[in-house]
């Protein structure tokens, strides 16, 4: 079937057709920097300048907020399978986004709490008998061969004191960081929310304000993206249970106090690679060797601590189950990802390391691509690609 037809084609030119020789005909009728008029200049020269004007303020207003929002947004993607299930069980968008949330946060909150009370207790502790901990310590310092000869009572002391009054200052940290944490959260939710009811409406924004020549290019970008992020948040909170479920079985095998808390204090230091959740079973292995006079099991902890969390989860297990379930970038692209994204953005860069490469493969994949992708001169006759597609549909 054919569609209207023009002067410059003839008769039986498809719409599809029609279409492309329209817009070669736009493309030959662009002009040139050197061509525009001085008012044409000045507006196109305004305008630029306050758009950059306005994105530079808009994010220096919400920098303290920027991660709050992203991993809100990170969230709500990722648990949108839950919320579907709700919805279809309480038919009310806003109902089965809070209970999503609610179903998530709230025994995150209760482990944090209770994670905050122990530790309140200990470093109170640890303030009334700051004489018998930094005895205990000098003793077992002693035991050591190499340190058998050397006098550290005062350096001990210090330390002891020192470690006193950072867990004092505990409370009145808190209470100084909880409008900037109060303010997050509430980013966080409400972009949650956000996302879980108007997800669709969102992204057919977001996809009416590309133009059909990048329609190839935006789509690479939202499947890479889209890969790396379930891949990696997949594989960090699979990671981080694992870790977690060590630190705590160890704990508990040893007869170690505190074993919940320091499980969960390794679940969040452990977000980040490598230099992670060796800062829970260092510390314990040490405590065992001074207060419990155990260097077998405080071996042990280190041992185990360092072959199955840092060298197999931490380096292997985490980038591995994130190549496969993004389906974007192999196994070592993902390490690299998520590794030297961290120690580049901080903890945001356990999301920001792998969506980088993950938009740089697309864009190389989608410009490598001459079946998708090439550069249209104002000379070139040929149909672009999308209307040839639709061509060889009709």
């Amino acid at each position: 079937m054919t569609g209207p037809t023009t002067p410059e084609r003839g008769i039986g030119v498809t719409t599809a057709e029609h279409a492309a020789e329209r817009r070669r005909i736009e493309r030959r009728g662009n002009n040139r920097l050197a061509d525009l008029s001085i008012p044409e200049f000045r507006r196109i020269l305004v305008t630029s300048t306050l758009f950059a004007l306005v994105v530079v303020m808009f994010v220096w207003m919400v920098r303290g907020v920027l991660i709050a929002g992203i991993l809100g947004i990170v969230i709500a993607a990722y648990l949108r399978p839950l919320y579907q299930r709700l919805l279809r069980a309480v038919r009310s968008p806003s109902t089965a986004a809070l209970l999503t949330l609610t179903v998530v946060l709230v025994p995150l909150v209760a482990a944090l709490v209770y994670s905050y009370i122990e530790i309140v207790r200990v470093a109170q502790y640890l303030a009334e008998h700051e004489g018998q901990v930094s005895a205990r310590i000098d003793e077992a310092a002693r035991r050591i061969v190499f340190l058998d000869q050397v006098s550290s009572s005062q350096a001990i002391e210090r330390w002891v004191l020192t470690v006193s009054a950072y867990g004092a200052a505990i409370p009145g940290a808190l209470r100084r960081g909880l409008g900037r944490v109060s303010v997050a959260t509430t980013i966080f939710l409400f972009t949650a929310f956000y996302i879980f009811t108007d997800a669709e409406r969102v992204t057919a924004y977001v996809r009416g304000k590309i133009p059909p020549r990048y329609t190839e290019l935006a789509r690479a970008l939202e499947t890479n993206v889209r890969g790396v992020l379930y891949g990696a948040i997949y594989a960090t909170l699979v990671t981080q249970a694992l870790k977690s479920a060590v630190i705590f079985l160890l704990n508990e095998l040893f007869g170690v106090p505190l074993a919940g808390v320091l499980a969960v204090l390794s679940f969040i230091v452990g977000f980040f690679p490598i230099v992670g959740s060796w800062t829970v079973y260092v510390p314990v292995a040490a405590w065992l060797f001074v207060f419990r006079d155990s260097p077998v099991q405080a071996a042990m902890m280190i041992v185990i601590g360092t072959l199955l969390n840092t060298i197999f989860i931490s380096m292997y297990l985490r980038p591995k189950l994130a190549a496969e379930r993004s389906r974007v970038l192999n196994f070592y692209w993902m390490f690299v990802g998520l590794v030297t994204g961290v120690y580049t953005f901080g903890l945001a860069g356990i999301l920001l390391g792998p969506i980088l490469i993950g938009l740089l493969k697309a864009v190389i994949d989608t410009v490598t691509a001459t079946s998708s992708w090439r550069t249209l001169s104002r000379e070139d006759d040929a149909l672009d690609v999308t209307a040839e597609r639709q061509a060889a549909l009709r």
